[in-house]
């Protein structure tokens, strides 16, 4: 039985999408939210084969359709392979999520050079790889959706590598948004405040105290929220917006600091 789009998604019955990084938590759940929808899913993984598995067989198992595949986003090869397999399998593609990343904590003052490429190299080159290889594929009307965060314009701690790839992620659509404008193509951002994952609250309870107190909806995100805002940037409803960085953080953005 088919899946039944869930009520407050737009139907995407006729498209094809691609995410990266989806066998994370914030990647499972964009990856379930476009299938939901009713999009055909690429579940991109580059070490989680059986979470990523995992996410696909739920997705096929409610009737939707979906197909794990491995890459490297920093090797634009492997993106460029990627992309191509989404066509090969389901004919077209029409929407991809650039969500790979790490957020690994290392004071600056001991960071080493290593440390930093690691984060730049996946969060940064890795966008701009997957942007470049998607373009070459999508038709008119398609979406690049990278995922940022809100650290690109509020730091944290021990986060200046993250921080900072994230920053130049949000730069990057801008600039990725501009240049493939004239042929349909729209890239936005969408930047998640703290979401919630599996032994967050354990790692850092006063953290997510903190958060829920700061926060104007006062909760966390889920992953799902996550997926909503990608959705829509990737559906009709979204046709006339690029180059936008659309924040999902419960309002912590607007949340004084004193």
């Amino acid at each position: 039985m088919p899946l039944d789009p869930d009520p407050v998604l737009p139907a995407l019955p006729d498209t094809v999408a691609l995410v990266t990084g989806a066998g994370g938590g914030i990647g499972t759940g964009i990856a379930a939210r476009f299938a939901a929808a009713g999009a055909a899913v690429v579940v991109a993984y580059r070490t989680s084969e059986v979470r990523a598995g995992t996410v696909a067989d739920g997705i096929t198992a409610r009737g939707g359709r979906a197909v794990t595949a491995q890459a490297d986003v920093t090797d634009p090869d492997q993106c460029t392979a990627l992309m191509q397999l989404a066509v090969e399998r389901f004919g077209r593609l029409d929407a991809v999520v650039a969500n790979a990343g790490v957020q690994p904590v290392a004071e600056l003052a001991t960071m080493g050079t290593a440390a930093w490429h690691e984060v730049v190299d996946t969060n940064l080159t890795g966008a701009f790889a997957t942007t470049q290889a998607a373009a070459a594929v999508l038709r008119d009307g398609g979406s690049i959706t990278l995922i940022a965060s809100v650290e690109g314009a509020r730091p944290a701690r021990a986060h200046a590598h993250y921080a900072a790839s994230k920053a130049a992620v949000i730069m990057f659509a801008r600039s990725a948004a501009l240049e493939y404008g004239g042929r349909g193509i729209r890239v936005n951002t969408v930047s998640p405040g703290l979401i919630a994952r599996d032994g967050l609250e354990e790692a850092w309870p006063d953290g997510v105290e903190r958060w829920r107190r700061a926060a104007p909806l006062g909760r966390l995100g889920s992953s799902g929220d996550v997926g909503d805002a990608c959705v829509f940037l990737a559906s009709p409803m979204a046709r006339w917006i690029t180059g936008h960085d659309l924040v999902v953080d419960g309002g912590m953005s607007v949340a004084p600091s004193w």
